[in-house]
This record gives C-alpha cells, sequence and structure tokens, in this order.
C-alpha cells in the first residue's frame, strides 16, 4: 500500500474537448452573472461539489454545464490561467 502512495498517476484529457469546455464555461458564466449571481462562486461551488443547483436552468446553463465532465472543465481553467500568467 505505501509503495502506491509514491507512485504518479496519469490522468489523460481527450485534446479536442477542451475547447468546447471552455466555450461553456463563458456561457454558464454570462447565464449566472444575467440572473445576478456572483459567476465565480458558483462555479466554482458547482466544481468542488458535483452539485448541478449552483448552475442557474437560466440559457440552459445547468444542461450545459454537465455536458462535459468537470474534469474537463478543471483542465480548461488551469490552462487558461497559466496561459495568461506565463510570463509573469
Amino acid at each position: 500500500m505505501g509503495e502506491d502512495m509514491d507512485r504518479t498517476m496519469l490522468f489523460r484529457f481527450d485534446p479536442d474537448r477542451l475547447p468546447r469546455a471552455g466555450r461553456i464555461l463563458r456561457e454558464v458564466y454570462a447565464a449566472l452573472e444575467e440572473k445576478g449571481y456572483d459567476p465565480v462562486s458558483q462555479i466554482v461551488g458547482y466544481l468542488l461539489s458535483g452539485d448541478p443547483t449552483y448552475i442557474t436552468s437560466h440559457r440552459q446553463a445547468r444542461q450545459l454545464v454537465r455536458s462535459v465532465e468537470r474534469s474537463e472543465l478543471l483542465e480548461e481553467l488551469v490552462k487558461a490561467y497559466l496561459f495568461e500568467h506565463r510570463s509573469a
């Protein structure tokens, strides 16, 4: 058991799906903002808990966000952050 804890697990994504995840995040963000929610807090709540009720059903945002894996959304967010801050 202790031996397994020293290994690094490999996590792979289909890179063709990531741009779709980014578009969905932007659409969900806009829908949450239109409804008066704090989009960042609501999206973080969804990503941490998996509970889709953090996302409004306005503009089918809840359906959209559930159409991609949370891990894909996180991958998109990390890549966007690192790309934006790579020269810092």
